[in-house]
């Protein structure tokens, strides 16, 4: 018991850090936010979705909207740590580095779900189709979690390198595309409401799959990157 707390206090505290920093100067979700926004205009207006095409349609440019606005978020995860020095006095605390990783990773995991849950709305009444699908929300929640677990790590080494803004989506999305292709997948079924219950469940599946492995391997790897 007293290792559990160990381990999850930290991490709660590093997360509340992060969010704390956030309300003070909301610079990640408005950001984010902002550029998800412009996202889903100019979509709504280059492809002309209608009812029958809003299913084949409206699942790839959500995630291209969620996707490329969870970087944004991602890209700032290690930033004020690295330009203010204290990245350094966090790895010196003696608590574990996966309490740091976890805590850096729950509060992204917030931040994201912050911005796709202001997103779904504004997307749901520009394409037409109901936001409120327990699939939908399901898959929204399975895909953030592997994204916050993958960006974590990869925010944590592009942090280290100059052209970070390059670096992470480089490294980000080839590992993540197999969450963003379930997701889309899943998201399609949701809103045509024509997806069969089974296939529906195994992309889920698939989704949960990869979390469980990038939940496993980030960690681990994050301590060896932060040791570097």
């Amino acid at each position: 018991m007293k290792t559990v707390v160990e381990f999850v206090r930290p991490a709660l505290l590093v997360a509340w850090k992060d969010v704390l920093l956030e309300l003070r100067n909301r610079e990640v979700v408005a950001t984010a936010l902002v550029f998800g926004v412009m996202l889903v205009v100019i979509f709504n207006f280059a492809l002309n979705i209608t009812p029958e095409t809003v299913d084949v349609l409206a699942p790839g440019v959500l995630w291209v909207a969620f996707s490329f606005a969870g970087v944004l978020a991602m890209s700032r995860a290690f930033v004020a740590e690295k330009e203010e020095g204290t990245l350094d006095a966090l790895l010196l605390c003696p608590v574990s580095r996966d309490s740091i990783y976890f805590g850096k990773m729950l509060a992204m995991f917030i931040f994201m779900v912050v911005i796709e849950a202001a997103l779904l709305p504004i997307f749901a009444v520009f394409f037409d189709f109901s936001a409120f699908s327990a699939t939908l929300l399901g898959a929204i929640v399975l895909a953030t979690l592997g994204f916050a677990a993958v960006g974590t790590l990869f925010a944590a080494v592009a942090a280290n390198v100059r052209s970070r803004e390059i670096m992470l989506p480089i490294l980000f999305f080839p590992l993540v595309s197999p969450v963003i292709i379930g997701a889309v997948e899943t998201s399609g079924a949701a809103i045509g409401g024509s997806g069969a219950v089974v296939s529906t469940g195994r992309w889920l599946q698939l989704i949960a799959v990869f979390d469980a492995v990038f939940l496993v391997v980030c960690p681990w790897l994050f301590s060896i990157v932060v040791e570097e």
